[in-house]
């Protein structure tokens, strides 16, 4: 009945066959093409640094599960951060949207949101600011790197991140002016258009402004309606970054606006692209934010760093809840379900971190600082089954103190310790008179002991303490001993090992990492029958006993020589429930998690300066995983495959693209209950599919 992941070599096979086949092609193109030096070669294998921890740090010097993933390559277009989280290794998403908004990392996320509190496994930060929860605002404009922190990030970034973190940094202002427009068009009537102007004045003040616009019909053909753009995405984002100094302070202020209104008519009846709704939904997002960077330079062996951020947004989500129209059989109902949310939130961080510089050999480096978040959510639900409509008001206040702390404990050994103490307290009321007001007081933390093998090779090993606060139910209809649930710890044990090869030109990042999860908080659903033979969801999270997700992943760089790069990763995955049982009564003793595929895999080579030629090919892939805890209904395994080819002409670029090659079909979203009159509502698997085979060209022009 369960699908069990015992990590035994055959099941791999295929998966390490695949990689080999694909490594061993690109590597045999690199061979042929280095005789060539008449084009733009490219550069060496560059220092990546990791901006999400407590200070900046190269990313082959940090300790943990951290991928980088730069997103805008020169010959393959990427519009939302649902586009490019496939890279990165054990990290799933789910989408119940129109775009894939909820993450999960090493099998621990949320799949999705009907009513409040959402407290988020995986943190989403834009330019400092919080949007977890909310990642339909992650359009790619003028991104620089997407870092992904795997792992309870208990002492960094406190209850929004037991799973992990997610941190989307912007470019930077350029030295010089610099600019550039770049209009992209494709199949499904995609046109995108984006550009930005930067520079430094002469008052030293560093500026960057992008703008981008996209729109397409998705990939939905509504053959009730006869139209193809009930699925569309229309989405504009503004951006803008100003940095300067003085003698005792370096400041930045980054300021941003996304504009987002997508519909929403993914489901079927029949589990393929053509939907009857008559009354399609809508996914629409209007977010506004600010974030405040301030660095003081006044003391001599330490500083002070003040973080504000300041995000406010309006969030409407609905569909046609019976997926089909009036009159479409006798047994048939019809009914909307509308979502319209208003959401605020700032954060204040202020830290003292020391001036030595982390690391084996530096002296001793600390780190202290305060925190303060507050959310406040205000949702009005319209729905046909409700007389009136529903609105609820909810608040959540954290506070937390931090602090970090590293040395050396001989030339080749060092050992760091951190704690985060976090309070939680939250109040929710809403319109069918439910009241709750729960606190929590967390505590969470890491050690990390490092040792350098040699000048090219250190190992870790770490302990850290994840959490996430406890909440409540706030379904009207849901029976008192579900109402409330308790806060989830994680304990989290890593083994690292990084190794970086000669000349710089190769490295490899291996971890090991088994996390013991108490009083699991796990997100389902109970189906409840109408009189009129329908059916009704009631959203609730519980408590299971424990949970164990295991695994191993690897990272790999290569630059082959000045014209090929390689990166290829793989992730292992090994989940499973002790003493749960389901809310039917399921003993689910030893079963896999939710959307944690036992195995992910990704690869890419970069081409360039063959006669002004460039190029990019990706490969992803991922293993079947359960949708849900509540039933057995399964996605399938599935590989993806992305070519761009592009070349300079002048002071133009030229691209063309083409994502899912293959046309694999898979699925980013499923369900298990009866929604369809023809079958008498019998329980059905029900998926949203994902994209399809899409290609297009683009032009690219920098001043």
């Amino acid at each position: 009945m369960f699908r069990q992941n015992n990590f035994l070599p055959f099941k791999f096979s295929k998966i390490f066959s695949l990689l080999l086949t694909f490594l061993m092609c690109v590597s045999s193109i690199a061979s042929t093409s280095a005789a060539q030096d008449d084009g733009r070669p490219l550069d060496e294998l560059e220092e990546v640094i990791v901006t999400a921890e407590f200070r900046d740090q190269a990313l082959l010097e940090t300790t943990g599960g951290i991928s980088i993933l730069q997103p805008h390559s020169d010959s393959i277009a990427n519009q939302h951060l649902e586009d490019v989280l496939g890279q990165a290794i054990n990290v799933s998403v789910s989408s119940g949207s129109s775009r894939a908004r909820f993450y999960q990392i090493r099998g621990i996320g949320e799949r999705g949101q009907f009513g409040e509190p959402l407290n988020s496994s995986v943190g989403l930060v834009i330019d400092g600011v919080d949007f977890s929860g909310f990642g339909t605002a992650a359009v790619l404009l003028d991104v620089a790197q997407i870092e992904v922190l795997r792992g309870p990030q208990g002492t960094l970034y406190g209850a929004n991140a037991l799973a992990g973190l997610i941190n989307i940094v912007t470019a930077e202002p350029t030295e010089d002016f610099s600019s550039r427009i770049q209009l992209d068009v494709g199949n499904f009537d995609a046109i995108g258009l984006s550009g930005f102007i930067s520079g430094t004045t002469d008052s030293n003040v560093g500026y960057r402004m992008s703008a981008a616009s996209y729109a397409d019909n998705g990939f939905i053909e509504n053959t009730h309606l006869g139209r193809e753009d009930t699925d569309k995405h229309d989405e504009k984002a503004l951006k803008l970054k100003l940095t300067g100094e003085t003698e005792s302070l370096d400041w930045t202020l980054a300021l941003g606006l996304t504009d987002v209104t997508n519909g929403y008519d993914a489901f079927s009846l029949d589990n393929d692209r053509k939907t009857r709704s008559d009354q399609p939904g809508v996914d629409e997002q209007t977010s506004r934010y600010v974030s405040i960077n301030l660095r003081s330079r006044l003391l001599d062996d330490s500083q002070v760093e003040l973080n504000l951020g300041l995000a406010d947004s309006d969030i409407l989500y609905g569909y046609d809840e019976d997926w089909t129209f009036e009159g479409f059989h006798p047994w048939g109902y019809s009914s909307t379900d509308y979502y319209d949310r208003s959401v605020d939130n700032y954060s204040v961080d202020l830290r003292w971190i020391s001036n030595n510089e982390p690391g084996l050999n530096k002296g001793f480096d600390w780190v202290a600082g305060l925190y303060q978040f507050v959310r406040n959510v205000d949702l009005e639900r319209i729905y046909t089954w409700f007389e009136n409509p529903y609105v609820s008001k909810f608040e959540v206040s954290r506070s937390a103190l931090y602090g970090q702390g590293a040395f050396s404990l001989s030339d080749r050994l060092s050992l760091s310790t951190g704690f985060r103490f976090e309070s939680h307290d939250s109040t929710f009321m809403d319109s069918f008179d439910v009241r709750f007001s729960p606190q929590d007081s967390l505590l969470g933390g890491k050690a990390v002991l490092e040792m350098l093998v040699s000048e090219y090779s250190r190992l870790h090993a770490s302990v850290s303490k994840g959490y996430k606060s406890g909440g409540f139910n706030t379904s009207g209809t849901l029976d008192e001993p579900l109402r409330l649930f308790e806060p989830e710890i994680l304990w989290n044990i890593e083994l690292g090992w990084t190794v970086e090869f000669e000349k710089n030109d190769a490295s490899l990042r291996a971890l090991l990492f088994k996390m013991d999860r108490r009083d699991v908080q796990i997100s389902t659903s109970i189906v409840r029958v109408r009189e009129d033979g329908s059916s009704e969801f009631v959203e609730f999270t519980g408590n299971a006993a424990e949970g164990v997700n295991q695994g191993l992943e690897l990272e790999y760089a290569q630059r082959i020589n000045e014209f090929v790069r390689l990166r290829a990763s793989l992730g292992l995955l090994n989940t499973q429930y002790s003493g749960y049982n389901s809310p039917s009564g399921e003993n689910l003793n030893g079963r896999d998690q939710a959307h944690a595929p036992s195995y992910q895999y990704a690869a890419s080579a970069t081409f360039g300066g063959l006669s002004d030629w460039f190029g990019d090919i990706t490969l992803q892939g991922q293993d079947g995983f359960y949708f849900s805890d509540t039933h057995d209904f399964q996605s399938d395994a599935y590989a993806l495959v992305n070519l761009g080819l592009g070349r300079y002409i002048g002071d133009f670029e030229a691209h063309f693209w083409i994502k899912n090659l293959f046309d694999q079909e898979y699925s980013v979203r499923g369900f298990f209950f009866g929604n369809d009159p023809r079958t008498g509502y019998a329980d059905t698997g029900w998926t949203q599919m994902g994209n399809p085979r899409q290609f297009g060209i683009g032009i690219r022009k920098d001043f």
